[in-house]
């Protein structure tokens, strides 16, 4: 991804909602919508990538991609192409120590 894509923060409006590859390592987020279809969706959704389940950013990978979440208690590598279907808000930005 390029460098211009703003990262979602726990400082903007506690409404906003974005896409999971958008959020800063170090935040936690919630699953709004996942806008996937297919057999991806159905995978991910076995693993738990539902809506209102708890994600944690754990890193990004060094060129950017694969990002690693923590969902469910185990860590899930996800291709950020992926995760740009994936609707979520900011729980808590851990950088900034803020929460919702």
């Amino acid at each position: 991804m390029s460098n211009h894509i703003q990262n979602i923060t726990a400082e903007q409006n506690a409404h906003d909602t974005g896409t999971l590859d958008r959020v800063a390592p170090g935040s936690r987020c919630r699953v709004v919508r996942m806008g996937l279809k297919g057999p991806l969706r159905r995978r991910l959704m076995d693993m738990g990538v539902i809506t209102g389940a708890d994600i944690e950013i754990v890193r990004v990978a060094p060129l950017g991609d694969p990002m690693e979440l923590k969902i469910k208690g185990y860590l899930l590598s996800l291709r950020k192409e992926d995760a740009q279907y994936i609707t979520v808000e900011i729980v808590e930005s851990r950088s900034h120590g803020q929460s919702k």
